[in-house]
């Protein structure tokens, strides 16, 4: 379950002299973030990505690396983490630059019509244009609300599973009822190099959202003893005299609260998307998503575009297509801006040797 998609990508130097000069300033390298630097790349426009992960993928990285995915056009069946190396292969040719682990903070128009922008590291653009395409905003985990355990997160306590070879041999305690708490549950306690000393899975209740199988995968370790199963909540932690995580108590369904000692707690209660500064550069919001009209996905600010689950208009499905659909009539919107006195046509990849040099592939030669 790494994250980390394969394809090779250009991670830009987050420290500059001055601003760097560009077409767009694309935020967010989810799946529709990675599919415009498509559409601008095939009208010559170039782009530079920002994303508050350390990696590109976005939601599909983040929720569901390992899980199928059926609605893609032409693609039967694909994971997240395939999409993203899909897509990143197919933008290698416009040689777009990925500015990771950063936040854009500030977004001021300049008097000749460009913007400001600059990110929680101090990276700064001068953008002709601004495509928003953070999905439902930058996500944070959900944490457990229990006093003193912020002392011991990332190195006891995780919310996230990076290294897994680092909990193989532990006592491991994992709270949630999703997926994702499942998912590592079965990793930790089966067979393989990850696996962990012991196993104890904690959830709130008898009730699991999270794929049968692997709630009945669950179920028979534990009537096996290769693993167990509490019902209750984490209310407190007890730590040693020299100020290490050693127990967690588990108030059960039962009223009785029990002491379980652990090498490490890992809480997967979901990722709460947040809009973050997003919400006060003054765009048109509603219900905290972006309002855009729908002949180029245009927010209420000229020049700033918002593509996928982050806009909202008349009849909005929230569809990783309809993000790529969005994508593509944004790129056109987006051409006035960069390109004001040049009239932009609409070309086929299929047939334009224009499009085939850009590409970097041979224009068929047709008998």
């Amino acid at each position: 379950m790494e994250p980390h998609p394969t394809p090779a990508i250009t991670e830009a130097a987050h420290r500059h002299d001055g601003p760097i000069e560009t077409d767009a300033v694309i935020v967010g390298a989810g799946p529709v973030g990675l599919f415009q630097v498509f559409e601008l790349g095939l009208l010559e426009i170039k782009a530079h990505i920002i994303d508050s992960l350390a990696y590109p993928g976005g939601q599909c990285i983040e929720l569901y690396p390992d899980k199928p995915i059926y609605d893609i056009p032409a693609v039967p069946m694909c994971t997240g983490k395939e999409l993203t190396d899909n897509l990143l292969k197919q933008i290698e040719p416009f040689g777009a630059s990925f500015h990771f682990g950063q936040e854009v903070s500030v977004v001021a128009r300049r008097d000749d019509g460009r913007f400001d922008v600059q990110t929680s590291r101090g990276t700064r653009f001068v953008a002709r244009t601004i495509f928003i395409a953070g999905g439902v905003g930058s996500f944070q985990p959900r944490t457990l609300k229990v006093d003193g355990i912020e002392r011991h997160e990332g190195t006891q306590v995780f919310y996230r599973v990076r290294n897994p070879a680092q909990f193989a041999g532990k006592e491991l305690v994992i709270v949630g009822g999703g997926d994702s708490a499942l998912d590592w549950t079965l990793n930790f306690v089966q067979e393989g190099p990850n696996k962990a000393a012991s196993v104890i899975l904690v959830h709130r209740r008898d009730g699991f959202k999270a794929a049968p199988a692997s709630v009945a995968k669950m179920k028979e370790l534990c009537a096996a003893y290769e693993m167990q199963f509490m019902v209750g909540q984490v209310t407190a932690i007890q730590e040693s005299a020299d100020g290490r995580l050693q127990a967690v108590k588990v108030s059960g369904g039962d009223g009785v609260t029990r002491v379980v000692p652990l090498d490490m707690l890992l809480v997967f209660f979901g990722l709460s998307p947040k809009l973050g500064p997003i919400a006060e550069w003054g765009l048109a919001l509603e219900r905290k998503q972006i309002v855009v009209d729908t002949e180029k996905f245009e927010t209420s600010i000229p020049g700033i575009f918002a593509v996928g689950d982050i806009n909202t208009y008349p009849g909005k499905k929230k569809l990783i297509l309809s993000g790529f659909h969005e994508a593509a009539l944004a790129a056109f919107g987006a051409s006035r801006y960069v390109f004001p006195d040049k009239r932009v046509l609409l070309q086929y990849t299929t047939t334009s040797p224009k499009l085939h040099k850009v590409l970097g592939v041979e224009t068929p030669v047709f008998d």
